[in-house]
């Protein structure tokens, strides 16, 4: 199908290209000048969202232009480089990579590992032994120049329009929480000897989210569905040594988080948005601290 310019006429039964962005696909129109926009564009509204053209300019607002600011989807600001906090955690994982690559040793202290010594022994290390940053550490851990290829990816084509729909704030707490999660479920479900590391759960968060978007948005579901079944296929794959807690409890966390940051009300948007998310945190830590009394 061929680009069409902004406020052009559209075949009937083709699909609108966002006015800002050509190249994306829509379903969705401002209210005010009822022009194509894609959830980047979006700006709440009293009824629908507008654009942030309309926004700035106080159509049918009563306002000044500088009344409102533009805001997407989920009521985060609209930035103007809606990938920053996605390059951000991207490096943060290549540096990490790198260090790791350099000194070997470094592996051991940032790996999530449960307990160490195992009983009947009193651990001295992991999580179970009071180094609770490794629930943190392991998610942007990796050893294996495929591992973090492929969780790199992952992240740069999920990780930007999800920055992009959500804001950065909400963006981060979704990425950290998912994460959090996954490496919740893989200590406390995994033998407490068993080293886990990678940022697979709060990729397979970022998967969980987008779903739950696309489907806010009423877009075709078959791709990321098809996507995630793939990536289940090889999660639960004999020989490939992955850790299904980690995506498991991730993608768990990232469809009730997503699904809390995309139909959270306007007016108790933050506080439900918010609020999930220190819920999801405080079961995490409840299992932690469960799993660390029973290896203790």
């Amino acid at each position: 199908m061929d680009d069409q310019a902004a406020g052009s006429p559209q075949d009937a039964h083709s699909v609108p290209m966002c006015y800002r962005h050509p190249d994306r696909e829509t379903g969705i129109r401002c209210t005010r000048c009822e022009r194509p926009i894609c959830p980047e564009c979006m700006v709440n509204a009293s009824v629908g969202f507008q654009c942030p053209e309309c926004v700035r300019s106080g159509s049918g607002t009563g306002h000044a232009p500088t009344a409102a600011m533009p805001r997407t989807i989920a009521g985060g600001a609209v930035t103007a480089d809606p990938r920053l906090l996605t390059k951000i955690l991207i490096g943060i994982n290549l540096a990490v990579f790198i260090a790791v690559q350099v000194h070997e040793s470094l592996l051991n202290d940032l790996v999530l590992l449960g307990a160490w010594p195992p009983a009947p022994f009193t651990p001295t290390q992991g999580v179970a032994g009071g180094e609770w940053y490794r629930l943190v550490t392991s998610m942007f851990t990796h050893q294996e120049i495929w591992h973090i290829a492929f969780n790199m990816l992952s992240l740069w084509w999920l990780g930007g329009p999800l920055e992009a729909a959500l804001g950065r704030v909400r963006y981060l707490a979704l990425y950290l929480v998912s994460g959090l999660a996954g490496s919740t479920l893989a200590y406390l479900l995994t033998s407490p000897n068993t080293a886990t590391l990678g940022a697979s759960g709060a990729i397979f968060g970022l998967f969980g989210a987008t779903a739950v978007l696309m489907r806010r948005l009423n877009y075709d579901m078959r791709p990321i569905i098809a996507l995630l079944v793939i990536n289940l296929i090889f999660t639960f794959s004999p020989g490939f040594n992955i850790s299904w807690q980690a995506h498991i409890g991730g993608l768990v966390a990232g469809v009730v988080v997503g699904y809390a940051m995309v139909h959270a009300p306007r007016e108790r948007r933050a506080l439900i948005q918010y609020g999930t998310c220190a819920l999801v945190l405080a079961v995490v830590v409840l299992l932690t601290l469960l799993r660390t009394a029973q290896l203790s």
